[in-house]
């Protein structure tokens, strides 16, 4: 993530752990009566306080958006606190990370697996990270990935594995201390240096080859919900620094007269073909990038944005509006790191432009949201990261948000809080992937259960078949009663308790007056049909 580049542009239901605010009342699609055929409501009660309305009470789909924060490893940003902790100690801090999120009202965690041509996590292509020991190679005693993913699903987070495609690393120390089994120590003519850093160059068809592979290999072993790149493509220009590839440019730049249409057609395809690899390894997973906020400015294109900031389409050669229209990636998560109002990259103008890319094209648009610069100039309120959301939050194209990095939201508790008292007020489901098919691969979900308690109603139910997370809403106490029509319209965000891959969870504000209904989401998190609401009261 490019920090000080990016920003010089040169109670209603809630989850429990947000206050309470008023929270979107869109209905549920895709409502329908029971299919036993008796009349709404005429389902007979269960064992354990179980009534079943209906053999299939709604196809819910309730309100999507993805809120995301990115977990940096790279210098030790975010993740682990410093390099060489214990095992148990490196597993605290990251369940404490998740636990943030949770607390948050975040649905998704970016975690940084691949910062500098290197693995958090095990892997036999690529020598572990430094970060995670101290010395590159250094075996942390446990798989960080496998981890991360087992105990964000536990907790109904998605995990999404966030790699830098090139980046090899500072000269200074990455470089100097490479490992033999690094991959450009094994391949030293994949390695371009640039000033105090050095990259994989992207112009060498066995780079792009590795890549795809390594990423494939990820997707394959792990049970990740997505992939991920950021905005480190071709280096961002320095004075005085040229990147030389003139050897794989005379090598491969036949039928190019530009080098720059070169460059940009390589990381056109590596896009490409990580998409194609991710679709045919595990469809369900989604593909993004968050790349630099301004593509190209209307002074240099007419079809660029009102801005005159860097251009990632001539200074990294990322040709975002390619990925869009060939389909490449799933989102774009472009790094609107500048403010309503400011004068180079006014965060209004560039929202409504990529909402304007996306339109029509099935790539969703989340917002890459600069959580780093709270406390700076213009970003001292409490609703410093609110009033960013006031405006792109109304746009139709925009599916959520995703903050750099959790870190800097642990340590604004205020502007979190203020997020929670309004745009966060209520849970949210992660957005859906495209499956091809608008039904669920999952059917209802067995035995829910409701108990009162000590500490609040905690709800239970049988594993379903196929489900990665469940959804748990508390619903007025005469839902099924009243009919099927009426318990699918309650499974709206205000009701939805959480979110959670487990098989209960305690709803600490319960209501005197409450019933539940719980239902799965698949793979590509397409939500379920309810079958049973469960009375605390029995």
């Amino acid at each position: 993530m490019k920090g000080s580049v990016a920003r010089a542009a040169t109670a209603p239901r809630t989850a429990r752990w947000a206050t309470a605010a008023a929270a979107s009342t869109v209905l549920l699609a895709g409502c329908a009566a029971g299919a036993s055929g008796g009349a709404p409501g005429d389902g007979a009660s269960g064992g354990g306080g179980t009534v079943r309305a209906a053999d299939a009470l709604c196809s819910a789909d309730s309100e999507r958006s993805m809120r995301g924060a990115w977990l940096t490893t790279v210098r030790n940003i975010d993740w682990p606190s410093e390099p060489g902790l214990p095992a148990q100690e490196q597993q605290a801090e990251l369940d404490a990370y998740l636990d943030d999120a949770v607390a948050m009202g975040l649905n998704a965690v970016f975690l940084h697996v691949r910062p500098t041509a290197d693995a958090v996590y095990a892997s036999d292509k690529e020598p572990w990270a430094r970060y995670l020991t101290g010395a590159q190679g250094g075996d942390p005693g446990y798989d960080p990935l496998e981890y991360a993913v087992a105990q964000a699903h536990a907790r109904g987070l998605e995990m999404h594995a966030w790699f830098n495609p090139y980046r090899v690393g500072l000269q200074d120390p990455d470089i100097e201390n490479l490992v033999d089994g690094h991959p450009v120590k094994q391949n030293p003519e994949w390695l371009v240096d640039y000033g105090t850093e050095a990259y994989m160059d992207p112009g060498n068809p066995e780079v792009r080859e590795w890549v795809t592979g390594v990423i494939t290999d990820v997707v394959e072993r792990y049970d990740i919900d997505g992939v991920h790149f950021d905005d480190f493509f071709y280096p961002y220009p320095k004075d005085g620094e040229e990147f030389d590839d003139d050897a794989s440019w005379e090598a491969h730049g036949d039928g190019f007269d530009d080098r720059g249409d070169w460059r940009r057609d390589n990381v056109d395809r590596l896009m490409a073909d990580v998409h194609g690899a991710i679709q045919e390894t595990k469809p369900w997973v989604t593909f993004g990038v968050s790349p630099f906020g301004i593509w190209r400015n209307d002074s240099t294109d007419s079809s660029g944005s009102p801005s005159s900031g860097l251009q990632s389409y001539d200074a990294q050669y990322a040709d975002t509006r390619t990925w869009i229209r060939e389909g490449s990636v799933d989102y774009v998560a472009p790094q609107l790191y500048w403010e309503r109002g400011f004068d180079t990259a006014d965060y209004e103008a560039l929202t409504d432009w990529w909402a304007d890319e996306v339109e029509g094209t099935g790539v969703d648009l989340y917002i890459g949201q600069a959580a780093y610069r709270l406390g700076e100039d213009g970003w001292t309120g409490d609703d410093a990261l609110s009033v960013q959301l006031d405006y792109s939050g109304e746009s139709e194209q925009v599916g959520g948000d995703i903050y750099f990095s959790i870190k800097s939201m642990r340590d604004n508790p205020d502007a979190v809080d203020h997020l929670l008292g309004g745009h966060y007020a209520a849970p949210a489901l992660p957005p859906r992937t495209d499956s091809g098919e608008e039904e669920a691969r999952v059917g209802t979900v067995p035995g829910v259960a409701a108990e009162a308690g000590d500490h609040g109603v905690e709800v239970s139910w049988e594993a379903a078949e196929g489900a990665r997370f469940y959804a748990v809403y508390a619903l007025p106490a005469g839902a099924a009663e009243a009919g099927d029509e009426t318990a699918c319209e309650a499974l709206t965000p205000d009701n939805l308790v959480g979110l959670t891959g487990g098989t209960a969870l305690t709803d600490t504000g319960a209501g005197d007056d409450t019933v539940y209904a719980v239902t799965a989401l698949d793979d590509y998190r397409a939500q379920g049909p309810v079958g049973e609401i469960a009375d605390p009261r029995g």
